[in-house]
């Protein structure tokens, strides 16, 4: 029940920083949210192999737009070592900290303004 009310609240604010998209190159920072937020359900549903997936898909484009944002480059910077170390802990099997480290993940996503 969880992944339910997380993947809406996730959707919900995808679907708020899509306004951002249009008035500046959000795009990367929004699906760095997206996938952030759905590893953040499947680590805490215990779902270590779905954590990673959407976790190197929060990466990928965390570093993407740390590149096109550099007056966020401190916040990505830091969003990009928690998606890192949430990826190693849930190749380990470790779900709970890999959530952990997304929630993190998440609200330096947030403070970059992108």
């Amino acid at each position: 029940m969880k992944h339910v009310s997380t993947s809406f609240a996730i959707g919900i604010l995808a679907l708020f920083l899509s306004s951002q998209v249009l008035a500046s190159d959000a795009g990367h920072t929004s699906e760095a949210m997206e996938h952030a937020g759905q590893a953040l359900a499947h680590g805490e549903d215990g779902h270590a192999d779905a954590l990673v997936k959407h976790a190197e898909e929060s990466l990928n484009h965390a570093k993407a737009a740390e590149k096109a944002h550099a007056e966020a480059h401190k916040h990505m910077t830091e969003a990009i070592k928690h998606i890192e170390e949430s990826i190693k802990h849930g190749k380990m099997g470790h779900a709970e900290e890999g959530a952990k480290h997304m929630k993190e993940a998440i609200k330096h996503i947030r403070s970059s303004g992108h």
